[in-house]
């Protein structure tokens, strides 16, 4: 037995069950079973050879110590140069802050604002964190419910009628994590015009999947409003794009009011983040981007292939998959909740799903499918599936 008194903060804080999941998956391939992983969400490409070698050239090159808590200047000015070109945007290399992955920007943005008395907004179903860190915080979680009537994008005219006095912050995500949706240019204009009228509210826009668009679609960036500039956070990274999960390495361009806050929050944290990496995303920014280009082109492919897969299966349906790499189909014609699926589909078919209750209350009916996999996994998961169903 110990002592040991927890503060009571820690009862509030979740998880992101993705990796729940996985840890399962493992343990059953580790005693023997034939698992399938489409749960887990990350590229199932190798980081591109000239990234990787940017990296080893910047050991052996002595770059081994501490960097500015912001970021190295070359990078934050790639970061710039890489949202103009894509965006048309123009952005202050002093405005861009380097962080260890996506999550450092999630969870600073949350805590800045949210406290008890707060109220913060997020997409439900929507990436867990956003949830678990406004709980942490303090402040009351205010779900944007997301619908798949819409193709589960947000809409503009909910999400401003639920602003009160208490709102601090607002988290969008598009294309989103869980439901691969995207929000049209139309309603993300009518939201921005809307919070004119709410200068005291910050909005946090989570862009990490915006080179992953489907079907001729086109990445609207909040950046593209300067009239927000002074109320947004805009996150991104390598990540997604450049198949750079395990490198740990994020940005968001922040408002000038904000940038010293977040930066002596990356002092107390994590101090900076590591050289090499930094000088492999400076290579992957200012590097060819075909690898890019062929990554997604493969995810396009496997995404008509499993939105097709889903639909033949009995008692389930799903709409286009918009963006990034996740399909988020209905299964309520199974008979079985979102975990009983998820469980179902793991213990009996030996096919890994996430089940979307882990994205929040409004995913209940659905199930994750990641389709950062080969299309023939992709192909024989949806026959195991069948079989039991």
């Amino acid at each position: 037995m110990t002592d040991l008194i927890l503060a009571k903060s820690l009862s509030r804080l979740g998880t992101e069950s993705a990796f729940v999941v996985l840890a399962r998956a493992q343990k059953l391939a580790a005693e023997g079973r034939d698992i399938i992983n489409l749960g887990i969400g990350q590229p199932d490409f190798p980081t591109p050879d000239h990234i990787v070698e940017a990296g080893i050239k910047a050991l052996r090159d002595g770059h081994h110590g501490y960097t500015p808590a912001n970021g190295i200047p070359a990078l934050r000015e790639a970061v710039a140069a890489d949202l103009h070109r894509r965006h048309g945007t123009e952005v202050n290399p002093d405005n861009v802050v380097v962080v260890p992955g996506g999550k450092p920007t999630m969870f600073f943005a949350v805590m800045m604002f949210g406290e008890p008395g707060a109220e913060i907004m997020y997409p439900n179903p929507g990436f867990p964190i956003y949830e678990s860190v406004i709980r942490y915080s303090g402040a009351t979680p205010v779900p944007i419910a997301l619908k798949e009537e819409n193709g589960f994008a947000f809409s503009a005219e909910t999400v401003l009628s639920q602003i009160t006095p208490a709102t601090r912050l607002i988290i969008i995500n598009s294309p989103a994590n869980p439901t691969g949706g995207v929000t049209p240019k139309e309603e993300i204009d009518k939201l921005v015009a809307g919070l004119m009228d709410h200068p005291h509210v910050a909005l946090m826009s989570d862009e990490i999947y915006s080179n992953m668009l489907y079907g001729g679609r086109q990445h609207t960036s909040l950046l593209s409003y300067p009239e927000i500039r002074d109320q947004l956070i805009m996150l991104d990274g390598w990540s997604k794009t450049y198949a750079m999960t395990g490198w740990r390495l994020g940005y968001a361009v922040w408002p000038d009011a904000l940038v010293d806050h977040v930066t002596r929050l990356c002092i107390n944290d994590h101090s900076c983040v590591n050289a090499a990496t930094q000088n492999a995303g400076i290579a992957a920014l200012n590097g060819p981007q075909d690898a890019v280009h062929d990554m997604v082109e493969q995810f396009d492919a496997r995404r008509e292939v499993i939105v097709r897969e889903l639909n033949a299966l009995p008692g389930v349906t799903c709409t286009d998959a918009a963006g990034a790499f996740y399909a988020f189909p209905n299964i309520t014609g199974t008979g079985m909740t979102a975990a009983q699926a998820q469980d179902h589909f793991l213990d009996k078919a030996g096919v890994a799903t996430v089940a979307g209750t882990s994205f929040g209350k409004h995913g209940e009916g659905y199930v994750r499918f990641s389709y950062a996999n080969s299309t023939e996994n992709i192909l024989a998961a949806m026959e195991r599936i069948k079989a039991i169903l």
